[in-house]
């Protein structure tokens, strides 16, 4: 298996970035969409239904895959021999973040089903300061790998 890992590295690294790129997307805009529902959407409208079904297709479609994807991709970097030096501190920052934007993608997944069951709390400008949630973790995930502190 690791013969396989290493000799495929350059796809399996160029698959997990195409599938982080659009985790990302997703997280970025699906709170902005929550926001725009709770701020100018009348519950039970017909735009109410347009919003869910948007923000379940985004979900379903684009987040919940791509966010697989990043995973595996990013288990199978993990396990090509030679690409982790786990005595240095960032994988451990990174593996961390990446956690993080896992519960902050289940959070999100969580606040679509309020929408659903019309039972949504949080206000616009919550959204929109969670919306920076994978902002923040995005930078620590670059930096980690990039400056490999």
């Amino acid at each position: 298996m690791s013969d396989f890992l290493a000799t495929y590295y350059p796809w399996i690294k160029a698959l997990h970035v195409i599938s982080v790129i659009a985790w990302m997307a997703g997280l970025f805009y699906l709170p902005r969409l929550f926001v725009y529902h709770v701020e100018q959407v009348e519950k039970g409208s017909p735009t109410d239904a347009m919003f869910q079904v948007m923000e379940r297709r985004l979900l379903k479609g684009i987040i919940n895959p791509a966010s697989v994807a990043s995973w595996g991709f990013g288990l199978a970097l993990v396990f090509t021999p030679g690409i982790v030096d786990w005595n240095a501190v960032w994988p451990w920052t990174k593996a961390a973040s990446v956690v993080a934007m896992t519960v902050f993608h289940v959070w999100l997944a969580r606040r679509r089903k309020d929408f659903v069951a019309d039972s949504n709390t949080v206000t616009g400008r919550q959204y929109r300061l969670m919306n920076e949630v994978p902002t923040l973790l995005m930078v620590v995930i670059v930096a980690s790998v990039i400056v490999k502190f």
